[in-house]
Formats: C-alpha cells, structure tokens, sequence
C-alpha cells in the first residue's frame, strides 16, 4: 500500500511560528480596561457583546446567535436567561449584571431590535447574525487596543 506525501518542498505548515492551543484568559484589570475603553469611545454595540461575553461565558457560535427573545421582554433585559448551547445540547444559565443589563438595553434601543431579532445582527444582507469570525476580528481589536498581544488571546479568552 503506498502512502502519499502531501507536503511539496518548500511548503510552510499554516501555522508555523504562531501560538495555538488553548488561549490565555483575560485577567480582571484587562476587563476593565476593554470596558472603560469601549465607554469612553461610545461604542454601544461593543460594549453589550463585550459584557454579555463576560456575564455568559457562552462560546462564540451561541453568543452571536442570541436573540432578543433569548434574554430580554420586549425592551427589559432580564437578571437571568438560559438558553441551549448549540455544540453540547445542554442548557446554560447565566446571570446578567446590572451595568451589561444597561449597556445591552442602550443597545436595543439604538438598533431598535423587536421581537425575534437576532441581538448583533450582521451588516451583510445574506447573513442574519454577526459571524464567529467577525466576532473574532472584534475581540482581537479589544485586545490590540489594550495594548496586548492579539495573537495570545481569542474569544475563548472571555470564556
């Protein structure tokens, strides 16, 4: 039986000299920083995604796919939601602190979501709701701007 070699000569592997692996977690004074920053620049969006990251720990395929109705009654953000993660198929519950209760309220009112409305939807016509990828662009921005290494973190980072 032969075997064949899928590499060519002078192939570089995809990721050679980059960190993989698990990510670092964000300390408490990081989390802060990202927070105040986000305020201070008014960017309502960020800031909801930002903290509803931090409350729910949610992995970034089921945070994206929030929808209004998964946290909120009409315009009032609920204390507690639960929802079904998409990879385990179990439920989480989480808690939602006051100061991201005000900030995803600011939200709702500023995207003026209703009913059935996905919480961060995508600029895109073909696409209903942020994607993981673009949410990963973000969170490298968060860090970036924090003055931290982007390529030492990831949206697991918020886990």
């Amino acid at each position: 039986m032969e075997t064949t070699q899928h590499f060519q000569k002078g192939h570089i592997p995809w990721n050679k000299g980059k960190l993989v692996g698990q990510k670092q977690p964000l300390k408490l004074p990081e989390i802060w920083a990202i927070r105040t920053r986000l305020q201070l620049a008014g960017k309502t969006r960020d800031l909801a995604l930002f903290n509803l990251a931090i409350d729910s720990k949610l992995r970034s395929c089921d945070l994206v796919k929030l929808r209004l109705t998964d946290i909120a009654h009409g315009c009032q953000v609920q204390t507690r939601a639960m929802i079904m993660q998409q990879k385990t198929h179990q439920p989480v519950q989480f808690e939602i602190t006051e100061q991201t209760r005000e900030a995803v309220t600011e939200w709702i009112k500023e995207a003026k979501l209703s009913g059935n409305d996905y919480l961060f939807n995508s600029r895109f016509k073909n696409s209903a709701h942020l994607s993981t990828r673009q949410y990963a662009r973000i969170v490298e921005t968060w860090v970036s701007q924090i003055g931290l290494d982007a390529s030492a973190y990831g949206t697991h980072s918020m886990r």
